[in-house]
């Protein structure tokens, strides 16, 4: 792969990661979490490329 394609891969991850924390920071802070657990899911897709990655998970609410 060519120094151009990692990258831009990297910041467009970096990107993804730092944003994804912030919203979900922010919509933690805003709710009674407490004891929950979320289930969470991110997306990732390239039409062009017919890629849809999706990634599941569980976030644990603030004590």
């Amino acid at each position: 792969m060519s120094d151009i394609f990692k990258m831009s891969m990297r910041k467009f991850l970096k990107q993804v990661g730092v944003t994804s924390q912030q919203a979900i920071e922010e919509a933690m802070r805003e709710a009674d979490t407490a004891g929950k657990i979320f289930e969470v899911k991110a997306v990732v897709e390239i039409k062009d490329l017919g890629l849809n990655h999706v990634v599941k998970g569980h976030i644990t609410g603030k004590e």
